[in-house]
C-alpha cells in the first residue's frame, strides 16, 4: 500500500471514527436516561433473531465522605489526634490518616468518627457524604458478541437502527440512510453470488435462453 493510499484510508478511518463517537455519546446519554427513568438497572442487547450479544448495566452513584472545608478539618484533627497533622511548608493531616478517616466515614454513611477506646462519637467538620460520580452505566459483549455484531453490521441485519452515516458538512443522514445500507449491503451480497456463477460457467446452463425474456417481464411489471 502506497504512502498516498495510506494517507486516505487514514483520513477515511478517522472521519468514521469521529462519525462513530459523536452517535455514540448521544445514545448513551439516550440510555442512561432510559434507566434511569424506568428504573431499570440491566437491559439485554439482542439481534433482530433474539441473540444476546451484550449487556447494558446501570452504575448508580455512591455517596463517600469527602472533606468541603479543609481548615475546619485540619482544626479538627488537630484537636483530635495531633500526632496526625504535620507541617512543612503549610500544615496539613497525614494523607493515610486522611484517607482511613474518610474511608471510616463513608462506610458508616455518616460525618462522624467514633474514638476507639471510649466510644464517643464526634462530628467531623469540614466532611460531607456526598456523591463523589454521577450516575452511568457499562457495556460488557458477551464472549462472542462482538463477533456477532461485526457479523450483523456487514449482512445489513442492523439496517432497523439509527446507526451513524457520513454526511457532508452541516448536513445531516436522512432516515432512509439505515434501510440504504442494508440494501447496498443485500445488493453486494447478489453481486457476489452473481458473480460467482458466473465464474462456474452459468452462461453455458440451459436457461440461459430465458433471461432475455424474464429482465423484459420485469421491466414492464
Amino acid at each position: 500500500m502506497n504512502m498516498q493510499q495510506l494517507a486516505l484510508e487514514e483520513a477515511a478511518l478517522k472521519t468514521l471514527a469521529d462519525t462513530v463517537m459523536d452517535r455514540l455519546k448521544a445514545v448513551k446519554a439516550e440510555m442512561q436516561t432510559a434507566l434511569t427513568e424506568g428504573g431499570v438497572g440491566k437491559v439485554d442487547a439482542t439481534l433482530p433473531d433474539g441473540t444476546k450479544v451484550a449487556v447494558i448495566s446501570r452504575t448508580d452513584s455512591k455517596p463517600a465522605a469527602v472533606i468541603t472545608d479543609p481548615e475546619a478539618f485540619l482544626a479538627w484533627v488537630r484537636a483530635a489526634a495531633p500526632t496526625e497533622v504535620t507541617t512543612r511548608l503549610v500544615t496539613e493531616v497525614r494523607p493515610a490518616y486522611t484517607t482511613a478517616l474518610l474511608a471510616e466515614m463513608t462506610a458508616a454513611g455518616v460525618a462522624e468518627v467514633s474514638d476507639k477506646e471510649t466510644g464517643v462519637v464526634d462530628a467531623v467538620p469540614g466532611v460531607e457524604i456526598r456523591a463523589t460520580r454521577s450516575t452511568t452505566h457499562s457495556m460488557r459483549p458477551t464472549k462472542d458478541g462482538r463477533d456477532r455484531i461485526a457479523e450483523a453490521w456487514r449482512t445489513g441485519a442492523l439496517g432497523h437502527l439509527n446507526l451513524p452515516q457520513i454526511a457532508a458538512e452541516g448536513g445531516s443522514p436522512s432516515p432512509a440512510d439505515g434501510e440504504l445500507s442494508a440494501r447496498l449491503a443485500r445488493l453486494e451480497e447478489r453481486d457476489r453470488l452473481l458473480t460467482a456463477m458466473e465464474t462456474a460457467g452459468v452462461d453455458n446452463w440451459q436457461g440461459m435462453d430465458l433471461v432475455p425474456e424474464l429482465l423484459a417481464q420485469n421491466e414492464e411489471a
